[in-house]
């Protein structure tokens, strides 16, 4: 007997990727269950697939940087600044990462690459040794959004978030419709979705000196001055990141999507003042925020 459920949950990450940097993903997830009825004719109550498997993906990988252990750009070794807390050096093709942030905040995958495969493979081995023994298999099917235009990949954090949101380096992949004058513009979407393609976004309120900032002893000493530092402390400790430029847009607000789709409108503004502005902006799968200038 198979149960199933469709459109489970959503993950929202990032991952590291040696070619890419570190890329924010949303992938929706569906469930198939095989085993034998129970004793109240069912496989499994679809109110415990429904909470027990999601909170279960939720505390493996959501909101959290998934880590490819295989991989030899990754290092990761225990803080010596803060208990609880983990240091990541990561060395990609677009330049070199480094964070500071608690254990929760990270997700460490025993593959080579972050891909739909290893992630399946290291969920359903979590999953399947809480299930009740009448449920003898499990398959997951993890897909990215059908996307009939431009979006884009962003990494961020927000420090002001009581949830797992706070963590420094969780991420999304978004579509995002503009609104030019009451005409949806493709050109401007194309525009937005290349500027924030594989994106870190940091808020300016964020940014640290060199000398107050926490990292590894190796990450200092590779420091260049095209790096740039954000610091900040939330519920779960304290997250410090140090992001190349290239790869970086600095707003000069916190990067919730609401406050996003404001600052795009702000800047479609400064460029066409006479003309009038709608963004809707997504934050990963179905969800987002409108704006309007």
């Amino acid at each position: 007997m198979q149960l199933f459920v469709n459109d489970l949950t959503v993950i929202d990450f990032s991952y590291c990727c040696p070619d890419r940097g570190i890329v924010g993903e949303s992938w929706i997830v569906d469930v198939l269950l095989d085993g034998s009825l129970n004793e109240m004719s069912m496989v499994l109550d679809f109110a415990v697939v429904k909470k027990q498997i999601k909170a279960i993906i939720d505390e493996a990988v959501d909101h959290k940087l998934l880590l490819p252990m295989q991989d030899d750009s990754v290092n990761v070794s225990d803080s010596d600044a803060r208990e609880g807390h983990e240091y990541v050096n990561f060395r990609s093709k677009l330049g070199d990462y480094f964070l500071q942030s608690p254990l929760c905040a990270f997700a460490k995958i025993a593959a080579k690459q972050i891909d739909i495969a290893s992630v399946t493979k290291h969920l359903t081995t979590i999953i399947l040794a809480e299930l009740p023994e009448n449920v003898q298999g499990l398959t997951l099917n993890l897909r990215p959004e059908i996307i009939d235009g431009a979006y884009y990949h962003y990494t961020h954090g927000l420090k002001l978030h009581d949830g797992n949101c706070q963590r420094i380096a969780h991420g999304h992949r978004s579509k995002i419709h503009i609104y030019k004058n009451g005409q949806r513009s493709a050109t401007l979407e194309q525009d937005w979705s290349t500027r924030w393609q594989d994106i870190y976004l940091a808020s300016e309120a964020d940014r640290i000196a060199l000398v107050d900032i926490e990292l590894s002893n190796d990450a200092k000493a590779n420091l260049t001055p095209d790096h740039q530092l954000f610091s900040y402390f939330a519920p779960q400790g304290r997250f410090d990141i140090a992001v190349p430029s290239k790869i970086l847009d600095v707003v000069d607000c916190d990067s919730t999507v609401e406050l996003l789709a404001d600052f795009i409108v702000r800047q479609l503004k400064q460029q066409s003042p006479n003309d009038e502005f709608k963004v809707v902006a997504f934050e990963g799968v179905a969800k987002g925020a409108i704006a309007n200038g």
